[in-house]
């Protein structure tokens, strides 16, 4: 289970937003109930928000998920030279694939609107 996203839900209570990786099939969700993504939504996002990630970046790994075919998402958290806070980002790499670096806040919306829209349904 990787943590991609956490917020103060209406009652100033923090939640947070998971992907699992189970049986080949990613799923998003809460630690009590998650659905599952269309094959292929990591890759999609990742390809239209993602940016090559850059190796020297200074960067403290937080956490990773081993996905099929020997790629992994990797949660990192950044502090460029002109922030206060650092930041969180989403590393998709794999054999043969540019690594792909994202916000995690972006992706983590990006694939819950997939949820929300596909259902859990197969795509």
């Amino acid at each position: 289970m990787l943590k991609i996203r956490e917020f103060a839900d209406t009652g100033g209570v923090l939640s947070a937003i998971y992907l699992l990786h189970t049986d080949g099939i990613l799923k998003i969700g809460s630690e009590a109930a998650s659905v599952a993504l269309p094959e292929n939504a990591l890759a999609v996002v990742m390809a239209r928000y993602g940016a090559p990630f850059d190796p020297d970046a200074p960067i403290a790994d937080v956490a990773s998920l081993v996905l099929a075919d020997g790629r992994m998402l990797r949660h990192v958290r950044h502090l460029a030279g002109y922030d206060v806070i650092a930041r969180d980002y989403l590393v998709y790499e794999g054999p043969e694939m540019t690594p792909l670096c994202a916000l995690s806040t972006t992706v983590a919306r990006a694939l819950e609107h997939l949820a929300s829209v596909y259902g859990g349904r197969s795509a």
